[in-house]
């Protein structure tokens, strides 16, 4: 009964620690690994309007934009099998900040692709 019962055990453990739910950068929750890092961060002495311009360009380029918040300041887009939010807010009052945070399509995180999409941005923003 024992014998049968550790590995019943063992499996509900992993499957506890490996399935769960993350929160994306417009505010919702989807299924997915909770763990690792997902997400990069940039800052940059620009206007919210100027990031967020640059941002649309970016993901346009890259993939299929499908999502766009101009209240709050989101974008989501659909890069190879990928999904990509970015979030852009200000900071301080000359400093703007864009978080690019990146998940693949069974949920486990892409830091690569965020981190790629954020140098993009950062390439894209006017002189």
């Amino acid at each position: 009964m024992k014998k049968n019962l550790l590995p019943l055990f063992s499996a509900a453990c992993l499957l506890a620690f490996t399935l769960g739910c993350y929160s994306t950068l417009d505010g919702r929750m989807r299924m997915g690994t909770p763990m690792g890092k997902d997400t990069i961060e940039g800052r940059y002495q620009r206007s919210v309007d100027e990031i967020f311009k640059a941002a649309k360009d970016v993901l346009s380029f890259n993939g299929t934009l499908y999502g766009e918040n101009t209240i709050s300041k989101t974008l989501e887009a659909k890069i190879d099998t990928r999904t990509v939010w970015v979030a852009v807010d200000e900071v301080e009052p000359k400093v703007s900040r864009v978080r690019v945070q990146a998940r693949k399509k069974g949920g486990t995180s892409d830091v690569d692709l965020a981190s790629e999409i954020e140098k993009q941005i950062a390439l894209r923003l006017p002189r």
